[in-house]
């Protein structure tokens, strides 16, 4: 049996996973017309209407027509949003029972402890919700982002962490609720994964189609269990 493979966190766009981690589903009944990596900056909302806040709408960014979101990113919440024209898509990628996993960076305040970063991997009690088990650790070394618009707020005594946590649901703000369960609240957060692919070296603001082979990615289920921690 060959041994599970390090994780190692590195560079923004570093892609860290290789396709054979993942198990690639079985060929969808139906034809799927397109399906697109955005890299979402802060500030904008995942819905193509306004909410009335000042928040700026996917209408902006030149999509093609009858796409939308699968899933959504918090408008103050950065990285990898999907879109597709195939509604169907939804309830593979987003119901907890595919375990279908998201990668997200979080950049909290403080330096977790071991014993902190157990509790968001073992599960947390958050409003009425139990949050299922996932992987959380400290990324090493800490991750080159670019700074972000407006920056984060910020305190001189008060030191700043990424920490990675992969997840297989995304509860309304779950992660900024598990942070802040454990003491850490978080200042920043980028979605980096979802299935096997990653958001690369998208620029904030950009989109591009996937491929064939960078659809199967976004689209697989993952198998093999990579060993997290130092």
């Amino acid at each position: 049996m060959s041994r599970p493979r390090r994780h190692r966190s590195a560079q923004f766009s570093d892609f860290g996973l290789q396709t054979s981690d993942f198990r690639l589903p079985p060929p969808l009944p139906y034809a799927l017309a397109v399906l697109i990596a955005f890299n979402k900056p802060y500030g904008v909302l995942s819905r193509f209407t306004p909410d009335g806040s000042p928040n700026r709408t996917l209408a902006e960014f030149g999509f093609p027509r009858d796409v939308y979101p699968l899933g959504r990113l918090d408008a103050d919440s950065e990285g990898l949003l999907l879109l597709s024209d195939e509604a169907r898509l939804n309830q593979a990628l987003l119901h907890p029972r595919h375990a279908h996993q998201r990668e997200y960076w979080a950049q909290v305040e403080r330096i977790p402890a071991p014993q902190a970063l157990l509790k968001l991997a073992e599960g947390l009690a958050i409003q009425e919700h139990r949050t299922l088990p996932c992987r959380a650790w400290i990324l090493e070394p800490q991750p080159e982002v670019p700074p972000r618009e407006p920056p984060i707020r910020s305190r001189k005594s008060v030191p700043t962490c990424w920490i990675g946590l992969e997840l297989v649901e995304g509860k309304n703000r779950q992660v900024r609720r598990m942070t802040a369960a454990i003491g850490h609240p978080t200042l920043r957060l980028i979605r980096v994964r979802i299935g096997g692919f990653r958001l690369h070296d998208l620029p904030p603001g950009t989109w591009r189609t996937l491929s064939p082979s960078e659809r199967e990615l976004a689209l697989a289920a993952r198998t093999v269990q990579s060993e997290l921690g130092t």
